[in-house]
């Protein structure tokens, strides 16, 4: 059977026996979403991109490890990129960081108001994106996760089964359901649709 028909936890066990191509294939589909979650943690693209790397770095190395019964793969291969990314995080913010002159001109340009911008409504768009980040936070995690593959990672639902290697109805019945206690969660705020 190739490797791309195989579910994570054989290709995990595959990896751990040396072989190169069950890594690439997790890479595959997993690297988009492991970048995502570095991103978000260290909003900083070349610094995801380490994370990225250094994810499946250890993967690599500590694939003896992963245990299905403690968990699918991806809750370990995410819970690895997101505690990469958080020590990522707090090495940046530790050590200070040089400024050349030009990114020192440019965060002093940053702090000057555009006279263009409509205050009000960037109040109002920034208001709003707080609701969604709220509302997104109550639901349950495997709601939020198709939730946030398909609308901030722009993945099918067919390419967000195949990642999370559940089935396409289970998939879109947590979309189903997402969407409409994400509804229900913004008009508890007073959300305008």
């Amino acid at each position: 059977m190739p490797a791309g028909q195989l579910n994570d936890e054989i290709l995990i066990a595959q990896v751990a026996q040396g072989d190169r191509s069950a890594l690439e294939t997790l890479y595959d589909r997993h690297a988009s979403m492991v970048l995502g979650i570095s991103l978000k943690i260290v909003a900083d693209r070349a610094a995801a991109e380490d994370v990225l790397q250094e994810t499946f770095w250890h993967a690599w190395q500590s694939a003896a490890t992963y245990q299905s019964q403690r968990g699918p793969f991806t809750s370990w291969l995410y819970r690895i990129a997101r505690n990469l990314a958080i020590d990522a995080y707090r090495r940046r913010n530790v050590r200070p960081q040089a400024i050349t002159e030009a990114e020192d001109r440019d965060l002093i340009l940053e702090r000057v108001p555009d006279p263009k911008v409509d205050v009000p409504e960037q109040a109002h768009s920034n208001l709003r994106a707080r609701q969604v980040q709220s509302a997104l936070a109550a639901l349950p995690r495997e709601q939020r996760q198709v939730i946030e593959l398909a609308y901030f990672h722009g993945m099918t639902r067919h390419e967000i089964a195949e990642a999370t290697g559940e089935a396409l109805g289970t998939i879109h019945t947590r979309a189903r359901l997402g969407l409409l206690k994400l509804r229900k969660e913004l008009k508890k705020v007073g959300f305008e649709f």
